[in-house]
C-alpha cells in the first residue's frame, strides 16, 4: 500500500487520538473517578505515549489477522486506546481502568475483553513467547496442523530497559538453534528506564547482538522533520550533534522545550552561518517539533521502516523516541509513573481541540470526518476477520493409558514406560503430544518416546554417530516431523516454550498436548515463566523429576523442599505426587483430558515424580479408585469404626507409611492408610465447598477429603509425612479438627543414602511411629530400629 498524504493523515490523526484517549483513561483513573482506599492507581501516560505512533502504524495499517503482537506492558493503555477505536473495547471498560473488572493494568488474555494476543506484564516475557510462538507456528506448518490458514508473523513491543532482562537473551540463543522465522521485535528505544537514563551506545550492543544471532536490524532514528533539515544548508552539522549528544541531555532539553534547544546548539556548534541559519528560521515551538521527530514518532518513516521488509527473517527494529513524547513531562527522568496534574491535563486538553464532557468519543478534537475515519478503520486490513481467537477440536483420550507393570519401578520410570507405549501406536493423542526438555531428556526418562517419534527441526538431520555404526542406546533424528523440542538448559525458555505449544489451538487453531520434563528443584529457576504460562491459562504438562531429598546422593543443590507447596499455590495448575506406576497413569489420562477442557474449567498439570523404586500394587483399578486417584486421595487401607490412628503419606515414602502402619498395629486397635496423590486437589476441593457453603450458592456438600475423613472419631489422631514441606498436608486435621503432626523436610539436605537422610530429616518409619505416639498421651513411645 502506498504511503499517500491521505493515509498518512488518516493514520497520524488515529495515533493523536490513540495518545489521547490512553492519558485521559489513566487520568480518569486517577484523577476523577472516586478513590475509596487512598491509592494511586497510576498507569505510565509517559510509557504510553512513547509507543503511540509505532503501535497505531502497526495496528492501522501494517498488521494483518493473522499477526500476534504481545504488547510492551507500559504500553497497555494504547492498546486498550486502539481496541476502543475498533470496537473491541467499551468506554465502561476503559472508565474503570485498572479497577474491579476494568481494563486490565497490563493486556490479559484471559481478563481484557478486547483482542489480546499475548498476555504481558512481568517484563521480558511476552517478548519471548512472540519467538516461540513463531517456532511453534513452524511446528504446526511442518506438521500439517495449519491448513489453509496463511503463516503470520510473531511480534513483540519492547521497552529498551526490557532488553535488560535475562530471558529475553536466552531465548535468542533458542531462536538462532531453531531458525527462528516470521519473528519482529520492535524496541522502543527512548533511553529511560524507571530508575534511569540508559548508557550511552546502547543501541549498538542490541544491533551487534542481534546480528549475531541472524536477524535483521533496522534502525529507525530519524522523522521526515529531521531528513528534510538534514539535507538543508548547514543540515550535516545538526545531524552531527544530534547523533553526539548524550542521551541525558537530549531528555532533559526535550522537557525544557524549544528555547533550551536553541540555546544549546547556537553555545556548542557556535556561530556556523548555514547551521545558525537553519536554527534560527524556526520558532521555538518549531525547533521542539524538529528536535522530537525521531523515528518512533514519524509515522511515514514507521511505515516505510515496516513495509519493505519483504522476508521472513527475524528482524529487530530500534525504534528511536521520547518518553512521554508530546506530555507535558516529555523527557523528564522521573517521568515513568508520573501524571499530568489537573492542571497540566486542562491544558493539554484545550490543545488537543477536546470538548469538556466529550473526552470518550472516538474522533473529538481530530480535523478529519468522522465518517471518513469510521470507513477507514473498517477498511484496516487487522480487523477484516472479527476476533482473531482461534479454537480446535478436542483430541480423544483413551480410557487408560498402558504400561507394562514391573514388581518394582520408580514413577519417573513410569513415565517414561507410559509415554514409550502411546508412541508405539498412531493414535490421534500420540500424533498431539510434543514433548521438550532443557538438555535433561535422557535423564526424565523422554529417551524412549524420542526413539520412536523423532526430534522436530525444519529440516532433515540424521543420527551421525548411529551412520558411524557407534552403539548407542538413543538413536535421535531431526526431521520435520519429530515430536520432541530439545532445548538448552535454561528452565525459562522451557515454561515459555510450553506456554507457546499450550496456546496453539487459540493461536494457530492446531490443539497440541506438550509434556515438559525437568529436574524438580528447578521448577524454582522457571517460576515467573511458568506463573506467566499459567496466566495466559496456557496448557500443558510438567513432569518434575527427580524430586526431594529422595534424590539421595545428589546433596541439597539437586533436592526439592518448597515446590509441593508451589504446585497447591499455583493458579491453573493441578498438582500431583503420586507413589504408584498405576496411579501415575490415572492421573496422566486424567492430565490429557483436563489440558483440553474450557476455560474456567481446565488448565495444566504437574507431575512430582522420583527416581526412587518401590514395590508395585497387583491390583484391579476400579472406576471408583480411579476416580478417588484424580481427586487427590484413596484409602490404601480404610479404617474401621473405631480408628485412632490415620497416616496419609504422598509419593515416594509410600514404603515408609507401610512399614510403620504394620508396626503400629500392634498397640493400635484400628489404623487407616490414606495414599494421598494430590494434596493440591484435596485443598482446592476442601476450600471451594466450604466457600460455597458459606455463601449458600448451592446445596450443602462435602469435599472429597471430607467425605474420607468423616467417618473418623474425633479423637483419632492424623500423621502425615512427604519427602517436601510438611506445610503441604499440616491442613489436613483442620478438615474435621483431628489432632495430627506433620512430617517432611524444611532444611536444605546434603548427600548420603535414603536411610542417612530420612533418617535425618525426621521421615522415616521410626519417626512416623514418634510421630503417632505422641498423638495418644496415655500411651508409651516405643522407638524401633528399622532394618535398611
Amino acid at each position: 500500500m502506498p504511503i499517500d498524504d491521505s493515509r498518512l493523515q488518516m493514520l497520524t490523526a488515529l495515533a493523536k487520538k490513540a495518545l489521547w484517549l490512553s492519558s485521559w483513561t489513566i487520568h480518569n483513573a486517577n484523577h476523577i473517578r472516586p478513590n475509596v482506599d487512598g491509592l494511586k492507581v497510576g498507569g505510565h501516560q509517559a510509557s504510553s505515549a512513547s509507543l503511540a505512533t509505532i503501535m497505531s502504524a502497526l495496528y492501522f495499517s501494517v498488521l494483518k489477522p493473522e499477526d500476534r503482537v504481545a504488547v510492551k506492558p507500559h504500553a497497555s493503555p494504547i492498546f486498550h486506546a486502539i481496541q476502543y477505536l475498533f470496537g473491541n473495547q467499551t468506554r465502561e471498560k476503559l472508565e474503570n481502568f485498572r479497577g474491579y473488572k476494568g481494563a486490565q493494568s497490563y493486556p490479559s488474555r484471559t481478563k481484557d475483553v478486547d483482542d489480546v494476543d499475548f498476555s504481558t506484564g512481568s517484563v521480558g516475557l511476552g517478548v519471548a513467547q512472540t519467538l516461540f510462538s513463531s517456532l511453534v507456528q513452524d511446528y504446526v506448518s511442518a506438521h500439517g496442523m495449519i491448513g489453509d490458514r496463511r503463516e503470520g508473523r510473531m511480534i513483540a513491543l519492547v521497552g529498551d530497559a526490557e532488553m535488560d532482562e535475562g530471558n529475553i537473551f536466552e531465548a535468542l540463543v533458542e531462536g538462532w538453534k531453531h531458525g527462528l522465522r516470521n519473528c519482529w521485535w520492535i524496541i522502543d528505544y527512548n533511553r529511560q528506564s524507571l530508575d534511569a537514563v540508559v548508557r550511552e551506545g546502547l543501541w549498538e550492543k542490541f544491533e551487534s547482538m542481534f546480528r549475531n544471532f541472524g536477524w535483521d536490524v533496522v534502525i529507525v532514528k530519524y522523522g521526515r522533520l529531521m531528513d528534510a533539515a538534514f539535507a538543508e544548508p548547514g543540515g550535516a552539522a545538526l545531524k552531527d550533534w544530534i547523533d553526539n549528544c548524550p542521551n541525558q541531555r537530549y531528555a532533559a532539553l526535550c522537557f525544557q522545550g524549544g528555547a533550551a534547544f536553541r540555546k544549546r546548539l547556537h553555545d556548542e556548534i557556535g556561530d556556523q552561518g548555514d547551521v545558525t541559519a537553519l536554527i534560527d528560521r524556526r520558532s521555538d515551538d518549531e525547533l521542539l517539533a524538529l528536535m522530537s521527530n525521531l523515528g518512533g514518532h514519524d509515522m511515514s518513516s514507521m511505515l516505510e521502516a515496516f513495509e519493505t521488509i519483504d522476508h521472513d527473517r527475524p528482524v529487530c527494529f530500534i525504534a528511536y523516541t521520547i518518553k512521554g513524547v508530546g506530555l507535558p513531562f516529555q523527557g523528564h527522568k522521573d517521568n515513568h509513573a508520573g501524571l499530568m496534574t489537573p492542571t497540566q491535563m486542562e491544558k493539554w486538553r484545550a490543545e488537543q481541540n477536546i470538548r469538556p464532557g466529550r473526552e470518550w468519543d472516538k474522533f473529538e478534537g481530530l480535523a478529519q470526518d468522522s465518517a471518513a475515519l469510521e470507513s477507514f478503520l473498517k477498511q484496516v486490513p487487522f480487523v477484516q476477520q472479527g476476533r482473531r481467537r482461534l479454537d480446535a477440536p478436542v483430541i480423544d483420550v483413551p480410557e487408560a493409558l498402558s504400561f507394562k507393570l514391573a514388581p518394582d519401578m520408580s514413577t519417573q520410570q513410569g513415565f517414561g514406560l507410559i509415554l514409550n507405549e502411546l508412541a508405539r501406536g498412531e493414535t490421534e493423542l500420540a500424533s498431539r503430544i510434543v514433548t521438550a526438555s532443557p538438555d535433561v531428556t535422557v535423564s526424565t526418562n523422554l529417551g524412549a518416546w524420542v526413539n520412536r517419534r523423532g526430534l522436530f527441526a525444519k529440516a532433515e538431520n540424521a543420527d551421525l554417530f548411529r551412520q558411524e555404526k557407534i552403539p548407542s542406546t538413543f538413536a535421535w533424528d531431526y526431521s520435520p516431523k519429530g515430536q520432541h523440542m530439545e532445548l538448552g538448559i535454561a528452565e525459562m525458555n522451557l515454561f515459555i516454550m510450553m506456554s507457546a505449544l499450550g496456546l496453539s489451538h487459540t493461536i494457530n487453531g492446531a490443539r497440541l498436548l506438550p509434556v515438559a520434563t525437568l529436574y524438580d528443584p528447578f521448577i524454582e529457576r522457571g517460576l515467573d515463566a511458568l506463573n506467566y504460562a499459567c496466566y495466559q491459562d496456557a496448557r500443558f504438562m510438567v513432569a518434575a523429576t527427580p524430586s526431594g531429598i529422595t534424590l539421595a546422593p545428589e546433596g541439597g543443590a539437586h533436592q526439592s523442599i518448597a515446590t509441593p507447596l508451589i504446585g497447591m499455590a499455583q493458579d491453573g495448575l493441578a498438582s500431583f505426587e503420586p507413589a504408584f506406576v498405576d496411579e501415575l497413569a490415572v492421573i496422566m489420562r486424567w492430565g490429557f483430558a483436563h489440558m483440553q477442557r474450557e476455560a474456567g474449567e481446565g488448565g495444566s498439570v504437574y507431575l512430582r515424580l522420583s527416581t526412587r523404586s518401590i514395590e508395585q500394587p497387583k491390583r484391579l483399578m476400579t472406576p471408583e479408585l480411579q476416580q478417588h486417584i484424580a481427586d487427590g486421595a484413596y484409602w490404601l487401607r480404610k479404617p474401621g469404626d473405631n480408628c485412632d490412628l490415620v497416616i496419609a503419606y504422598t509419593g515416594a515414602l509410600a514404603p515408609e507409611a507401610i512399614e510403620a502402619t504394620g508396626l503400629l498395629g500392634e498397640s493400635h486397635r484400628d489404623i487407616g492408610l490414606l495414599a494421598i496423590t494430590s494434596a493440591d486437589r484435596l485443598h482446592a476441593g476442601w476450600t471451594a465447598a466450604r466457600k460455597a457453603r458459606r455463601e449458600r450458592r448451592m446445596p450443602p456438600h462435602l469435599s472429597h477429603i471430607e467425605k474420607l475423613l468423616k467417618p473418623l472419631p474425633r479423637d483419632c489422631g492424623i500423621v502425615t509425612v512427604l519427602d517436601g514441606h510438611p506445610a503441604t498436608l499440616g491442613w489436613i486435621g483442620a478438615v474435621h479438627g483431628h489432632r495430627m503432626e506433620s512430617l517432611g523436610v524444611e532444611h536444605f539436605g546434603q548427600t548420603g543414602t535414603i536411610a542417612d537422610l530420612y533418617r535425618h530429616h525426621g521421615i522415616d518409619a521410626n519417626a512416623i511411629i514418634d510421630a503417632a505416639e505422641s498423638l495418644s498421651p496415655g500411651a508409651p513411645v516405643r522407638h524401633r530400629k528399622m532394618a535398611v
